[in-house]
């Protein structure tokens, strides 16, 4: 039977300098090899370059280093890149640098496929596989970084979780990759600059308020009102919008963070007046911030995005209630990089 070695990045601080007590070198040789895997991101042994060769035979006899890399890469007319990402079983995801004046975001994903049935959303289409790990969320944003720097000549300065999967159902993998992402062992992130993006399940928002984190939520909304949302993202049915908005209070109470709404106009789905009434006077009961986006058209989805004066409607009503709202023109659509677009079509060389 083949040996199976462990992850090494499995392995806690404490528990990589027990492994080195353990064989009568100083524990503080674990401190040295974390900093190196979280710190600086190697994903070879040899690369530890402070620990003797004995050392570093001793840790590739015991462990391996299972790492993600950049299966392909697609450019768009607008410099966003879309990225394949090869995970070590060979399930791939994708990840997109997205870059401004202004700023650099990796858009980064957190499942393997998505459970959920957004009508909107290509990733919606393929079958989750499964929840990605704590190191493989990890390892997309220091490709990313990586990525930044060759093409841009800047790191990147914000990370979204907007890509493939719904951030909340892999909670415990997603929040301690951001622990890693920002710690001073780690990448030094600030979390202010870090989104997670979820569709809305009240109970794991609480969860996550309770946790009292730095990092900003945005709420994948699209409509106010709950039949209209059902129609739209049918696993609604399962989170009713009263729920969702008294889980929205309480991630307020706990960290004092405004909510961003994020909201498509689609044309015959949410483009009534009424539609526009029921998001003013939701966001109305909570601190927040409207993203209207610009839709994406996927393969095979018959539906369209509301037309301007719509859409201006809603920017109007929104204002004249003091709601801070922006329209954000989607990027990477020429590369199925926009959002609701993430679908695996990047094929392996």
């Amino acid at each position: 039977m083949k040996n199976f070695k462990k992850d090494i990045r499995s392995l806690s601080k404490l528990e990589l300098q027990n492994f080195f007590l353990s064989n009568q070198i100083s524990p503080y040789k674990g401190t040295q090899v974390y900093k190196w895997l979280w710190e600086k991101g190697i994903h070879d042994f040899d690369e530890m370059t402070n620990l003797s060769l004995s050392h570093r035979l001793l840790l590739r006899k015991n462990f391996q280093i299972r790492y993600v890399r950049i299966n392909n890469k697609q450019y768009s007319n607008d410099k966003t890149i879309k990225y394949s990402i090869a995970l070590h079983d060979n399930l791939a995801v994708e990840s997109v640098l997205i870059p401004t004046s202004k700023r650099i975001t990796a858009c980064i994903s957190s499942q393997v496929g998505c459970s959920l049935d957004c009508v909107f959303c290509a990733t919606s289409i393929l079958k989750r596989m499964r929840n990605l790990n704590i190191d493989e969320i990890f390892d997309q944003v220091f490709l990313m970084n990586q990525e930044s720097l060759l093409n841009f000549k800047r790191p990147i300065s914000n990370i979204v979780f907007m890509g493939m999967g719904e951030p909340l159902m892999n909670y415990n993998n997603v929040l301690k990759a951001i622990q890693k992402l920002t710690s001073n062992d780690g990448l030094r992130m600030s979390p202010r600059r870090i989104t997670l993006s979820t569709s809305g399940i009240p109970k794991i928002i609480r969860k996550i308020a309770d946790e009292k984190v730095k990092f900003k939520l945005a709420v994948s909304l699209h409509s106010a009102i709950q039949n209209a949302r059902e129609k739209i993202m049918p696993f609604a049915n399962k989170f009713k919008l009263d729920e969702l908005l008294d889980s929205l209070l309480y991630w307020y109470t706990k960290t004092k963070s405004v909510v961003t709404i994020e909201y498509i106009v689609w044309e015959g789905i949410n483009d009534k007046v009424t539609d526009i009434k029921a998001l003013v006077e939701f966001c109305k009961k909570i601190p927040s911030k409207v993203n209207l986006i610009q839709y994406n058209p996927v393969d095979n989805f018959k539906i369209s995005e509301a037309s301007q004066d719509i859409i201006n409607a809603y920017i109007k009503a929104l204002t004249f209630s003091n709601i801070k709202v922006t329209y954000r023109k989607s990027r990477g659509k020429d590369i199925d990089a926009a959002c609701g677009q993430l679908a695996n079509k990047l094929i392996s060389n």
